[in-house]
């Protein structure tokens, strides 16, 4: 299948536009499916910079995201990104994956290393003849093909991280084997993404560090995620998501309201722009963008 080439994502953050981009995973049955194209007809006239297909613990997911992202590269305007993660795959099944992407005329993956089947924070045990770091992902991606890869990045640290400033090493390290951009996973305090912002260019890499936004609808829902990728929920966030508690109208409303304060505050920091995990749904992603006067 030929490949449509275009501008890679880090030539279009580099011209310094401000950038949106979104998040899909692959869905389980055609009614999740139907979700999915409805979200991402609805979020393609904003034009982002690409949009990112999940992968499932293990590979559960493999052929679905390949061809999710495969379509979404031939019947859409938009610049995919196939997550690729070191999960229970050999080296040998990592290259083939990546060369199906190829096939399908996929330009950009996501490089992760990935989290155990029982979860983020259960041991990590690398697969027999796989691999252990997302650094080694990324430095076999760059050898197997033209792809250009995106990393993940944590505001506040990887949960298995020494320190921030071991954390820190991994992503710069990640940037100087070949990743041309970085996507956190979600946080809550803009302080800790412009942290970690500051760390990395302290070290002499300027690699783009996208930060990654979810809107809180259901705050035991952000608890309970919080909790298994370390990422705090801060306690005055807490207090203005739970001051509505039994009205969930009033308490999905306040949750746009603090996901644009935060959005905004990062954007005028000098954020590169906003990376939404949408839970393939538009609707939230929407009401934000209206909360910041975005419009297509």
């Amino acid at each position: 299948m030929t490949e449509r080439r275009g501008p890679s994502i880090r030539e279009l953050l580099d011209r310094g536009d401000r950038s949106f981009s979104f998040e899909f995973f692959p869905p389980k049955d055609e009614a999740g499916e139907e979700q999915l194209w409805q979200a991402i007809s609805a979020l393609e006239p904003f034009e982002p910079s690409f949009v990112s297909v999940t992968y499932g613990a293990g590979g559960g997911t493999r052929d679905k995201t390949i061809g999710i992202t495969g379509r979404i590269a031939q019947e859409t305007s938009m610049t995919p990104v196939a997550h690729l993660t070191c999960v229970g795959h050999t080296r040998a099944e990592l290259e083939a994956i990546l060369d199906a992407y190829a096939e399908q005329g996929i330009q950009h993956v996501m490089a992760l290393r990935g989290d155990p089947e029982e979860g983020p924070r259960s041991e990590w045990v690398p697969t027999e003849g796989g691999l252990t770091y997302a650094l080694e992902l990324v430095e076999l991606a760059r050898s197997r093909g033209d792809f250009r890869i995106g990393v993940a990045a944590f505001p506040e640290g990887h949960p298995s991280a020494a320190s921030r400033d071991a954390d820190a090493d991994v992503l710069v390290a990640k940037a100087r084997a070949g990743a041309e951009f970085a996507v956190t996973q979600m946080f809550f305090r803009a302080d800790d993404y412009f942290d970690l912002v500051e760390r990395v260019r302290s070290r002499g890499v300027t690699i783009p560090i996208l930060p990654g936004i979810m809107p809180i609808l259901n705050l035991g829902a952000v608890r309970r995620q919080g909790e298994l990728i370390g990422t705090d929920v801060p306690e005055n966030v807490v207090r203005r998501i739970a001051a509505h508690e039994g009205d969930t109208a009033a308490m999905r409303a306040e949750g746009i309201a603090l996901a644009a304060e935060l959005c905004e505050t990062l954007l005028d920091g000098g954020a590169p722009g906003l990376h939404f995990y949408t839970l393939n749904r538009s609707k939230a992603t929407l009401e934000i963008f209206h909360a910041l006067n975005v419009t297509v």
